[in-house]
């Protein structure tokens, strides 16, 4: 096999998480208003309760997968074997949780039943997902066309065939199958790399409990996603709630998903300042003070005027932003390469527990306000947890002193867009006027309290644009 082109993979996905970040900002506000808050909220609690069939038939499987294929990439008879061996067993767990969903389903018989019966698709979809192969053969060009193809697939059809609330099924079944479209696609590649193989060599069964060792350390971080949607769902009337609630929690996705996108693009030099944090309290202290600030002009054009609830919702889950911008650090970027998954699993659980806790006493009181403050405080105690247990080996001290700059410039940042909404319109031109503004004052506020890693970063991407234009000369 050809060797791998790290620089090529690395545009792949930076260019692919730049979609990631667009499409949700075109879609989500026709979603909105097309299906209400209702529509939503029904889409959000169906496919959370799904997601947990969805889990369990994934197993462990797209890490072992793609931990296997890796080892044996250069050998097309041992890939073929070991692609085999997971995709078999990815196919008996996905058959045995089709089953149990089945059962579930029609032994409930559950309002809204066409929508449960259409997640049968996306259970079926885990079996029809061979992206760990690639993954494990670091072909990743093939899996980021594929993502970009069929997203902007799904942004046709949204626009073009879903029209009112009544399509609600319309735009479940449409995002299933068009995500089906898009794993089956890639089965087109697998015979370049796959080779017959004795049977008697299969053994799909062998490293269960290896699969089942690496599902337990992401069980709880994933069913953690999901259980306070379907708390809401049923500790509250209607669906309103939830869809008010996933409205809130998708502007959040979006903007973690500029964290990981601006990590990526914009600091070359991540490795570094590891050990200070820099990168994570950088990034998520503006996006929170942002999402805060902004929460009151941006609400009412990107979902409408009957999404209100939204704006302080909104507001209170921006916490999220800096506290996972902290469990980056001191759980994905330090427990889980030092070997200790299980201290990082721990500490997700005790996030659990604390949130579904604070879920049955909260939600009944406050509703959907009561499920955001409860992830909130969620997401801010796994992160004091993990800090109090790394506290020994990362020097702390390290850590706050530059937060300090930070929060001073967030803080004013904050400060200039509350004054903003005085006099600017809740428009699209007033919104992006307060982000370049607040935007501008971070930046320049952190060169005046002379933050080298800002200035660093930014002197290296000044360099890199200065290049780029004397090429093109």
């Amino acid at each position: 096999m050809k060797e791998k082109n790290v620089k090529k993979n690395y545009i792949y996905n930076v260019a692919y998480q730049m979609l990631v970040i667009i499409t949700p900002l075109l879609t989500a506000p026709y979603i909105a208003r097309v299906l209400g808050a209702n529509g939503m909220g029904v889409f959000s609690y169906v496919t959370a309760i799904a997601a947990f069939f969805i889990i369990f038939a994934n197993l462990g499987t797209s890490t072992y997968g793609q931990r296997e294929v890796s080892y044996v990439q250069a050998d097309a008879y041992k890939r073929s074997v070991a692609f085999w061996n997971t995709a078999l067993f990815r196919c008996a767990s996905t058959g045995l949780f089709l089953l149990l969903y089945g059962i579930f389903v029609f032994a409930l018989h559950p309002e809204w039943m066409v929508i449960y019966i259409i997640q049968f698709i996306e259970i079926i979809n885990v079996a029809c997902d061979t992206s760990w192969f690639f993954q494990g053969l670091e072909e990743f060009g093939k899996i980021v066309g594929r993502n970009a193809v069929f997203r902007i697939v799904n942004l046709v059809m949204i626009f073009t065939l879903i029209k009112d609330e009544n399509d609600l099924a319309l735009y479940t079944a449409g995002t299933a199958l068009i995500t089906m479209m898009g794993h089956v696609s890639l089965w087109v590649y697998l015979p370049k790399y796959m080779t017959k193989v004795n049977p008697s060599d299969l053994a799909p069964f062998k490293d269960t409990k290896v699969i089942l060792g690496l599902f337990l350390p992401t069980i709880a971080v994933q069913i953690y996603q999901y259980l306070d949607k379907i708390m809401i769902g049923w500790f509250t009337e209607g669906n309103t709630e939830n869809g008010y609630y996933d409205a809130a929690m998708r502007i959040t996705k979006m903007v973690l998903v500029l964290v990981t996108s601006m990590s990526t693009v914009m600091v070359p030099r991540i490795g570094q300042y590891f050990s200070e944090g820099n990168k994570d309290a950088f990034l998520g202290i503006p996006l929170m003070f942002g999402l805060f600030g902004i929460a009151d002009s941006f609400v009412p054009w990107f979902y409408g005027d009957s999404y209100e609830k939204v704006k302080t919702l909104l507001k209170i889950v921006s916490v999220i932003t800096v506290a996972i911008s902290i469990n980056n650090v001191t759980g994905i970027e330090y427990l889980v390469p030092t070997k200790r998954e299980k201290l990082y699993t721990r500490t997700v659980l005790m996030g659990a527990v604390i949130n579904c806790c604070l879920n049955l006493l909260l939600i009944p009181r406050l509703l959907s306000y009561g499920a955001a403050i409860a992830s909130a405080v969620a997401e801010l105690s796994i992160a004091v947890i993990q800090l109090y247990y790394v506290r020994h080996e990362l020097n702390l001290l390290k850590v706050i002193k530059p937060v300090c700059k930070y929060l001073f410039a967030g803080v004013m940042m904050l400060a200039l867009l509350i004054l903003e909404d005085q006099f600017l319109p809740a428009s699209i031109l007033g919104t992006l006027f307060r982000v370049v503004s607040g935007a501008g004052l971070y930046f320049a506020l952190l060169v005046v309290l002379v933050d080298t890693f800002f200035i660093e970063n930014a002197t290296i991407v000044i360099n890199k644009v200065k290049k780029i234009i004397k090429r093109s000369k």
